[in-house]
């Protein structure tokens, strides 16, 4: 983990963002430092990912100030739905990005069959979307994110939809795979559980306009330990952020 001292990676400072004159967030601050992972929790509506859209340069806030690393590749996000193109293999689909950034096709290809196989698709690299599971096409969206080598990784409910083991194992997965490089990560998520296996730092938002309503922040170890989720301190974190939660949409 590097020290938060050297500055943040990326900086919501005062955010308000309104639609058709509807305030959506803020105002709504947050500090993100290099290697942290942080989870934003709230109820449907409080604009937590309208905050992510924010980090990742897709929206302008209506008054106050984002600050986000520049530079291209240096911000990857992975959505709720995998958002592969259909028509193209897994292979291509994760070196996308290489190429759009210049790359040679040959080196894009190289790098994107080894990010599969840090994902555990390094025999689905031929593959197209249709012929993955649910699991599966998560794993390819994260191995195109991760192919350029971010400093900054967003991710956006992209366990949704799967079933809870399938939950289970990508969320170690992701914490696995963030060792290897220790991207700062904000990970949005509607479960309490998920936030507090998988983040250092939970941050409870009111309901919409969003506001920071709690903030906690968990001391063990990253990647989580063998049975994490059964110790005390997993049970008793869970049972305050779920308590700030109730208490952030009453």
């Amino acid at each position: 983990m590097n020290d938060a001292s050297s500055g943040p990676i990326a900086a919501l400072d005062a955010v308000e963002v309104e639609y058709n004159g509807r305030q959506a967030l803020g105002p709504f601050s947050l500090r993100l430092a290099a290697g942290e992972i942080v989870a934003l929790v709230g109820p449907s509506g409080c604009g937590k990912s309208t905050a992510l859209r924010l980090l990742a340069g897709l929206e302008t806030p209506t008054r106050g100030e984002v600050n986000r690393m520049p530079g291209r590749g240096e911000t990857a996000v992975v959505f709720q739905a995998p958002t592969l193109m259909p028509w193209a293999t897994a292979e291509a689909n994760v070196a996308l990005p290489l190429e759009l950034a210049g790359a040679p096709k040959s080196e894009a290809k190289t790098r994107a069959r080894a990010a599969l196989e840090r994902v555990g698709l390094g025999a689905a690299t031929g593959l197209k979307p249709a012929m993955l599971s649910g699991g599966m096409a998560m794993r390819a969206s994260l191995a195109r994110a991760l192919v350029t080598a971010p400093k900054l990784l967003l991710l956006d409910e992209p366990f949704a939809a799967l079933d809870e083991i399938t939950r289970r194992k990508l969320a170690d997965d992701v914490l696995a795979l963030w060792a290897q490089t220790q991207p700062a990560m904000v990970f949005v998520t509607h479960s309490v559980e998920e936030a507090v296996y998988m983040a250092r730092r939970i941050i409870v938002m009111s309901a919409g306009p969003g506001r920071i309503a709690a903030e906690l922040t968990l001391g063990a170890s990253l990647p989580r330990p063998p049975q994490f989720r059964t110790t005390a301190l997993f049970r008793e974190t869970a049972e305050t952020v779920s308590a700030a939660l109730e208490k952030a949409m009453a």
